[in-house]
């Protein structure tokens, strides 16, 4: 009587234990699938943002807060943008939402 009930719990530990190993499996393949579909992408546009925010200099065209400007002085923390003839407002750097690259900068751009 004792060793049937023995066996039986071994029987359902060996079963427990190769479902619990599948599901860790199944665990760490949605981890990597997330990361590859939501992680990764974000990481790769906020690198691209961060390099755009960098090369901001004195006269590129930019959009702060649907406001677009061009600068007309740039220091390491803010931005001085004229949004109109002689109306200028200091922005600082991380609030820049989009840089508005001119056709000529882009030659420039890809020309070196």
């Amino acid at each position: 009587m004792f060793i049937s009930s023995a066996m039986a719990q071994t029987a359902a530990n060996a079963a427990n234990a190769g479902s619990l190993s599948s599901m860790a499996i199944q665990f760490l393949l949605i981890i990597v699938i997330c990361y590859f579909l939501l992680i990764r992408p974000q990481q790769k546009r906020y690198k691209k943002h961060e390099a755009e925010l960098n090369a901001i200099v004195k006269g590129v065209r930019v959009n702060v807060g649907g406001i677009i400007g061009k600068v007309v002085k740039a220091e390491p923390l803010e931005l001085t943008v004229e949004i109109a003839d002689g109306v200028e407002i200091k922005v600082l750097r991380p609030y820049v939402t989009q840089v508005l690259f001119n056709e000529d900068e882009l030659l420039k751009k890809g020309s070196k």
